[in-house]
């Protein structure tokens, strides 16, 4: 009997070329495959919710796949784990991507298409001196950032907007880019760091790394937060920032359910 497989995936972004199957590269989705093939005695293809770029990392990524395998559902994530990490089975060691779930789902069920909104974290650290323990998992500036101006430029993002201006070139082309922000948070959880927390309904091609990038240019006093909405007007992507570097970009959740993302944002206001 067929089964459809719902992964919860966490990865360390650094040394793939990102999320997507390409050949000749070592990619999330390629050594995923590789790993739940040699598990399930065939091939196995795996359909991703977010193709995160090269360097970013995901601590709840989700990906589906189907098909008749005799390994039991809960079995797969240690036998995956095993394999990926090149173990003897001892259940210890770990390589820089694992499963953390696996569960069946309806038949009908797709983890791209049936997405409602995900939530994306980018990490901010500053100082006069980066660590080099930290370089590919944060974005480092020498200055701190004003975080006062930086929310209210927020609060201009949030709500639906046309982002044309947040989408870098390249990318697949999309019918719209018109998005929903549900919620955007500057946090500052420790001194010396901190977190923007965005969530929406979708994202255009590098779109929250630009957001990112926007700003930290109002923090740094280059921009005014009172420029975002003509920026969003403009839809003309020279006029918003730059283009934050990937190594402090985080996946941290996909919602299949629109109510946490309502709770969420009612809980922000």
């Amino acid at each position: 009997m067929e089964r459809n497989i719902l992964l919860t995936i966490e990865y360390d972004g650094t040394g793939f070329s990102g999320w997507q199957r390409q050949p000749g590269v070592r990619t999330v989705q390629g050594e995923l495959e590789k790993a739940l093939s040699h598990v399930c005695g065939k091939p196995v293809q795996i359909n991703g919710t977010s193709r995160t770029d090269a360097g970013v990392h995901a601590l709840s990524q989700r990906a589906s796949f189907r098909g008749e395998f005799g390994i039991p559902t809960d079995r797969i994530p240690l036998a995956v784990n095993n394999y990926l990490a090149g173990s003897l089975g001892s259940g210890y060691a770990c390589g820089d991507v694992r499963i953390i779930r696996a569960e069946e789902m309806p038949a009908d069920f797709h983890a791209r298409f049936d997405s409602k909104g995900k939530t994306y974290r980018y990490i901010l650290r500053h100082g006069s001196a980066a660590s080099a323990f930290s370089r590919n998992y944060c974005y480092h500036l020498k200055a701190a950032l004003a975080a006062e101006p930086m929310r209210k430029a927020a609060a201009f993002i949030e709500g639906t907007h046309d982002f044309a201006c947040f989408q870098a070139a390249g990318g697949t082309v999309r019918e719209t880019t018109v998005r929903t922000i549900y919620d955007l948070q500057i946090k500052e959880p420790v001194a010396g760091e901190m977190h923007i927390e965005v969530t929406g309904d979708g994202f255009l091609y590098n779109m929250v790394r630009i957001i990112v990038g926007t700003l930290v240019e109002v923090g740094q006093g280059k921009k005014s937060a009172e420029d975002i909405p003509a920026i969003l007007q403009s839809a003309d992507r020279q006029r918003a920032g730059h283009t934050a570097p990937p190594q402090g970009l985080y996946l941290v959740e996909i919602y299949y359910d629109e109510k946490p993302m309502k709770e969420r944002n009612d809980d922000h206001g």
